[in-house]
């Protein structure tokens, strides 16, 4: 009887146990949402009850194992697995509590600061070093694992002595790899570019989506990816269209006939622009830019508060004028003239040649 009865207490004892203290630790974070409502740390702490259990029943069944007495010819297997278990747990609740006091942090900064730019900013920070926080503890818990094999603990003296040539063969192995990894850190805490950024790289336009410490990736117009090394924005020029201010000025050129009425077509910019609700009313204007034989090269230049409403601003305009000019100035669009050229003054002859090949007269005599 107590062969049965002493495994039941001991493993039933630890779950019972553990789904208690569990449910218990989950009652006060509620309580400390309720009473802290300014702060979502608590709210998102309850996320990590699943691997704090796991953590907790591990080691009570690690703790209390051999008192079950089961499987007495296989407790040493038992007891690495528990071990392991409880090294994996732990490192998966110290991820889940790092993440939930990220996510509150920036959240909280977030709602106190209303400057887009720099909330990008501490965003791709914070999202850098919870990266790192979770690439570290990830090496030091596969390392706490391997450690718990006495075969890897007796193979640590040889490792040491040949540590000097492989961290040699590994640097030379992995440098464009370090370089991306330093790059990453250049980036998020140099300012250079971050997420939510409009960028044009290698002439695609889009928005940065995703910053690690190898790799960005941009989302396209088009809602393509393009993933790019983080090597590339430190050592190559492109365009961010949201560093120092998200505002900008665009422009919209019409190639119209040398008759196009401009200050009509002023006039009605100014009334389309009145109209679209994305253009910010800071600036606009029309001017003739240049002039070729046959077109005048006419620019029309508006403003919006950010990449998408520059690009509404400037289809719009476009749109609206043409069709204006279409349907009240037709005679301003551009003309292939097929008529016969008009002879300079003074000139009442036409030139031809004679049969024997004779220089041309004129009809002057």
């Amino acid at each position: 009887m107590e062969n049965v009865l002493r495994p039941l207490i001991v493993l039933g004892g630890s779950v019972v146990l553990t789904l208690l203290v569990g449910w218990a630790v989950d009652r006060l974070l509620q309580r400390a949402d309720r009473r802290h409502p300014e702060t979502p740390l608590w709210d998102l702490l309850r996320r990590c009850r699943l691997p704090y259990q796991l953590v907790l029943c591990s080691a009570l069944l690690r703790g209390s194992y051999d008192q079950a007495r089961v499987a007495r010819d296989h407790t040493a297997v038992i007891g690495q697995v528990l071990s392991l278990v409880l090294i994996g747990a732990t490192a998966w609740l110290v991820v889940r509590i790092a993440t939930a006091v990220v996510e509150s942090t920036y959240t909280r900064y977030a709602d106190q600061h209303r400057d887009a730019a720099r909330v990008r900013r501490v965003r791709t920070q914070i999202t850098l070093i919870q990266r790192i926080v979770t690439a570290v503890v990830g090496v030091v818990a596969v390392a706490a694992m391997l450690l718990t094999f006495p075969s890897f603990r007796a193979a640590g003296a040889s490792l040491l002595a040949s540590a000097g040539i492989i961290s040699v063969v590994a640097g030379v192995a992995a440098q464009s790899t370090l370089g991306n990894l330093f790059a990453g850190f250049q980036i998020a805490f140099g300012d250079m570019v971050r997420i939510g950024d409009t960028v044009v790289v290698d002439g695609e336009w889009g928005t940065i989506e995703e910053v690690t410490l190898t790799y960005l990736a941009v989302r396209t117009w088009d809602e393509r990816r393009i993933t790019m090394p983080v090597s590339y924005f430190t050592s190559k020029p492109f365009e961010n269209w949201s560093r120092g201010g998200a505002q900008m000025t665009g422009t919209v050129f019409f190639h119209l006939d040398h008759s196009a009425p401009i200050d009509a077509m002023r006039a009605k910019l100014h009334d389309i622009l009145r109209e679209c609700p994305a253009w910010d009313g800071r600036n606009w204007g029309l001017a003739v830019t240049d002039t070729t034989p046959s077109t005048l090269q006419v620019r029309a230049v508006v403003t919006a508060k950010d990449a998408d409403d520059i690009w509404t601003v400037r289809v719009t305009v476009r749109e609206h004028l043409v069709r204006w000019l279409a349907d009240q100035h037709p005679y301003a669009l551009p003309r292939v003239n097929t008529a016969a050229a008009v002879l300079p003054p003074d000139t009442d002859a036409v030139v031809s040649l004679s049969r024997d090949g004779r220089p041309p007269r004129t009809g002057r005599g």
